[in-house]
């Protein structure tokens, strides 16, 4: 069957770029979008944590013309800036002189992908709720803002709707479906520091701020408007939670004593606080992502939680991919579809377990000594054999040609090896001594 017309559901940041992408090769593109159009009414219905964009990410939004339009709206982040509550805390590079991410609004990064794919005509049809998906016919039905009823039929259906996807729903309908999720013990709510009165930063504009707490952390993204975005990740039940903090008094006792630093510059603490929702953080894996002629991409495949700041890039890196397989089979889906879930199952699972992973580096270990020894040993390896250790940071974050699957696996190797190299006696003072050569050796 020739495929002409591709349906997709859900209108944000990969549902968009996927337009874009499918558009671009001339295929009749419609998106179905359950929320209004945040363009017109100002609201916009996703999560509004800063994203952070790298490397995967830039190269699927160089392919299709927009990484420029992408980067003057960010502002690169070249390290961590650990702040502790005892002692000294420091910036730490992410990599090498010139390696940076990128930080960038979801609500900004979405406007820009749905103007793109409207302009390569791509329609998207707003307020459109999915009521019911057939795999095996491939069609679906749709209430519009109106609550008019039609049926779609398509020649392929994508699912791009979500961690929630309508259409993942009706695959788990099927039979024969693997389906889980797994929600951690925290929460998140966003906070805001505002610019200072004359407008500048009021903390070091181009670092990614970490407020490391052992069990719970703060985190502060720059905007171009000279405020931060800042997320609280915080269990929401136990002794030390959001069930706790339910008075003013116990909220601000709470930031004073533990983000001291952060309240002086925090006016809207309070408000914030009390408006902005707690929300929930969920790792979901399933199989298969292909079944008939219906496809899961993004989230909707492999929601992870936010620690690695990959879940947009993972989901920009599935449409880069599945393009660079339409090229390969010549527009084929019959010999695509299966090729694409045998190189981006892997993918996902990986990506969601590093994810898991670097929450507790980021909560527990940015400030812990061991950690910060190993980072400069790691550092001064890659220096000396750049291209046989690689730190998994940056095989994650800036090697968008080594698979998620590869970093993870490479890294649990480099980790076991380090483990054995930080026992050394007297290896604080020493490290430099290190034979290096023989330590990359272990790795083959």
């Amino acid at each position: 069957m020739a495929v002409k017309k591709i349906s997709i559901a859900g209108a944000g940041l990969v549902g968009s770029l996927l337009g874009v992408y499918l558009s671009r090769r001339g295929y009749e593109v419609n998106i179905f979008e359950r929320r209004p159009d945040f363009r017109k009414n100002g609201a916009y219905g996703g999560r509004s944590i800063n994203l952070a964009l790298s490397n995967r990410g830039l190269r699927a939004l160089r392919e299709v013309g927009l990484e420029e339009a992408m980067r003057s709206k960010a502002i690169p982040m070249h390290g961590r800036q650990v702040h502790p509550l005892k002692g000294s805390g420091g910036f730490f590079p992410y990599g090498k002189e010139g390696e940076y991410i990128n930080s960038i609004s979801r609500s900004g990064l979405n406007e820009v992908l749905m103007d793109a794919a409207e302009q390569h005509g791509v329609k998207i049809h707003f307020e459109a709720r999915m009521n019911h998906v057939s795999i095996s016919q491939t069609e679906f039905s749709w209430t519009d803002r109106n609550g008019k009823t039609a049926t779609e039929q398509t020649d392929i259906l994508i699912g791009a709707d979500g961690a929630f996807s309508a259409v993942r729903q009706a695959m788990q309908a099927s039979d024969r479906f693997d389906f889980s999720q797994s929600y951690i013990e925290h929460g998140y709510k966003e906070l805001t520091i505002p610019p200072a009165e004359d407008g500048s930063f009021r903390l070091d504009k181009n670092a990614l701020h970490i407020w490391p707490r052992e069990s719970y952390m703060l985190i502060a993204l720059p905007n171009p408007d000279g405020s931060f975005t800042c997320t609280l990740f915080f269990p929401f039940e136990g002794p030390v939670s959001f069930e706790k903090l339910k008075s003013d008094e116990a909220i601000t006792d709470f930031f004073k004593n533990v983000f001291p630093d952060v309240f002086e510059i925090m006016p809207d603490l309070l408000k914030d606080f009390r408006e902005n929702p707690a929300s929930s953080l969920v790792t979901m894996r399933c199989y298969p992502w292909v079944k008939n002629k219906t496809m899961l991409i993004g989230d909707a495949a492999h929601a992870i939680v936010p620690f690695y700041g990959q879940g947009m890039n993972a989901g920009f890196e599935d449409c880069r991919v599945l393009n660079e397989l339409l090229d390969t089979f010549k527009d084929d889906w019959n010999l695509m579809l299966p090729e694409y879930q045998r190189l981006r199952k892997p993918a996902g699972d990986s990506i969601a377990q590093l994810a898991l992973n670097n929450f507790i580096e980021m909560r527990d270990l940015v400030a812990d000594p061991d950690f910060i020894l190993q980072k400069k040993i790691e550092g001064k390896i890659h220096s000396l054999f750049p291209d046989k250790w690689i730190p998994l940071y940056s095989m994650v974050t800036f090697r968008d040609d080594i698979p998620y699957a590869t970093a993870l696996e490479t890294g649990r190797r480099q980790q076991q090896i380090m483990h054995e190299v930080l026992k050394k006696p007297g290896i604080q003072s020493d490290w430099e001594q290190l034979d290096f050569a023989s330590i990359v050796s272990k790795l083959n």
